[in-house]
């Protein structure tokens, strides 16, 4: 295997047997296939909708098994076997349909027409990452992938919505193909490349958007909320991810049953929409970020459901307790975490959990107290008018965007110690786990605005964005560069691949991102990076106050 695809990838620079996320080696290589059989399909649909004969189904599926591919979320060899084996087949009905039953000629690339036995045998050197030999057009085209992986995430929590865009599919669709060039290009047209990564980005920003109207359409806008930490007596069911149907029919089913239901990780902020707010049997936020799960759903002790990525491989000690769904799934071959599918109208059965549930003691206590979340762009711009008087009096001197993902390296001290020394009239813009690191911190207010304002999942940094941009033109500013506004961020994986394109795609320069910048960046592509938008790795607090808040 080779994957570099999130940050705390194999000395920086990638795993090579098994995945330091618990990826095995053999899960890694059927991913690769996955994604090998993703470009034929996508060459052969491509042609298919110039000739009225593409894949109808083409977007939802392909969205679902490159969200399959995303760290943390699926390490079952079973399920990618049958994921590859449904993309040949849907490939060749497209083929088929595009050359009458004839072969498809001496031109098509291998992805469009090899078989299912044939690219079962080959090997990561063979169709994966290290196949592209030119190492700044593979930094190209993983990037993009990684990108596409973030937008096909927020394109099935979406879909599940009932939202999904023709456009966003037709991307996902032309940027597989731009991949797919069997040949090893000597000289890359590297300009062209970073442009299809703006474009991405641009992608990003637009079902960043619609994921948004469709969570606010159906729960309602975010309303800064204090949510519990602690924890009641009744026996409880934890779940985790990011989907919110899955917490709305799990509320539904277990209302009246005794069994309350805990978020955890990224589901935080679902305790600020005014939908979710009516159920008595939501009972808080228990624990952290994802890297804590082990020893948190262990003391939990209640099932547990995950929902989407941020699994990370299960302990034996609560195994028998573990639940997933979507996209989601454990097996190391031995034994794997029961999946709840969903029913032919969406809907899912989570009885046997509940049923477990109230076998189960009430979970361990790990803290108790509060923390706030909501402050989505209704709930900030709302208070527009205060947070531009507050500026111009100089009581709020810089905002920092703190936004993106949490993870397991010690170097994220940096994070908490960074906030902890940030000057009192400093705001924190914070959207996804990565807010852990400093949301429990006593940072204080200004003028009763909290000095943490998290506007929710790593999505909702689109919220972050729409906030800058309606500053900017209240202040009458022609850029967003030209607020008292700086970018701190720190990333894991491919959503926040995602999120950090969408920025460039805005024009936002200066980031400063870490703990360590993504290994798929060649030196060449970074230069790029740098030189436009003066892209940067942090380095060490003291440093970092200066040249963000003292100096910028």
């Amino acid at each position: 295997m080779f994957c570099y695809q999130c940050e705390e990838t194999m000395n920086g620079t990638g795993c090579t047997v098994n995945g330091m996320c618990g990826k095995k080696g053999d899960v890694a290589v059927l991913q690769d296939r996955l994604i090998y059989a993703l470009k034929g399909y996508a060459f052969c649909n491509s042609r298919g909708r110039t000739k009225g004969c593409a894949d109808p189904d083409f977007g939802p599926f392909v969205t679902e098994a490159l969200f399959s591919t995303l760290t943390n979320v699926n390490f079952d060899a079973s399920y990618f076997e049958k994921m590859i084996r449904e993309t040949l087949e849907r490939r060749d009905v497209v083929r088929n349909a595009v050359h009458n039953g004839a072969p498809p000629g001496p031109h098509a690339p291998n992805a469009a027409v090899i078989t299912y036995d044939d690219l079962m045998t080959k090997s990561a050197e063979d169709i994966g990452v290290l196949s592209t030999e030119n190492a700044d057009v593979r930094s190209l085209r993983e990037t993009l992938i990684y990108g596409l992986k973030g937008i096909s995430a927020y394109s099935i929590h979406a879909l599940i919505l009932k939202s999904e865009s023709g456009e966003i599919y037709q991307f996902i669709e032309k940027a597989l193909v731009s991949t797919i060039d069997d040949s090893p290009l000597e000289k890359p047209n590297t300009e062209q490349m970073i442009e299809l990564l703006m474009e991405c980005g641009g992608i990003g920003v637009k079902i960043m958007s619609m994921l948004d109207a469709a969570n606010t359409g159906v729960y309602g806008s975010p309303v800064p909320t204090a949510v519990s930490t602690g924890v009641r007596r009744n026996p409880g069911i934890l779940i985790s991810g990011h989907d919110l149907k899955d917490l709305e029919m799990l509320l539904e089913q277990t209302r009246g049953t005794g069994v309350d239901v805990y978020t955890h990780g990224e589901m935080l902020p679902a305790h600020a929409y005014p939908f979710f707010q009516k159920y008595e049997n939501l009972a808080g936020n228990y624990g952290g970020s994802w890297q804590h799960q082990k020893s948190e759903f262990e003391s939990f002790s209640g099932p547990i459901l995950m929902t989407t990525n941020c699994l990370v491989p299960p302990k034996d000690t609560y195994v028998d307790r573990l639940f997933t769904t979507n996209m989601v799934g454990w097996s190391d071959g031995t034994v794997s975490a029961k999946h709840i599918p969903a029913k032919a109208d969406g809907g899912k059965a989570f009885s046997e959990m509940i049923e477990l549930a109230k076998t189960c003691p009430a979970p361990i206590e790990l803290e108790n107290g509060t923390v706030m979340t909501g402050f989505s762009h209704g709930a900030v711009l709302s208070a527009a008018d205060k947070i531009v008087e507050a500026v111009k009096a100089g009581s709020i001197q810089k905002f920092v965007v703190m936004a993106g993902c949490d993870g397991r390296r010690k170097e994220r001290a940096y994070y908490t110690d960074f906030a902890a020394a940030l000057p009192d009239n400093t705001v924190i813009l914070t959207a996804g786990c990565a807010k852990y690191r400093y949301n429990k911190l006593n940072l204080g207010d200004i003028g009763g605005l909290p000095r943490v304002l998290d506007a929710g999942q790593c999505n909702d940094c689109y919220s972050l964005a729409v906030i800058a941009l309606k500053l900017a033109e209240v202040f009458g500013m022609e850029s967003v560069n030209d607020l008292p506004l700086v970018f701190n961020i720190a990333w894991y994986e491919q959503k926040a691949t995602l999120v950090f394109l969408a920025l460039l795609s805005l024009g936002i320069k200066n980031i400063v991102i870490g703990p360590t910048l993504p290994a798929c960046l060649s030196p060449a592509v970074l230069d790029v990076l740098v030189r436009t938008f003066n892209v940067n790795q942090n380095t060490d607090v003291e440093s970092d106050l200066r040249r963000l808040i003292t100096l910028h």
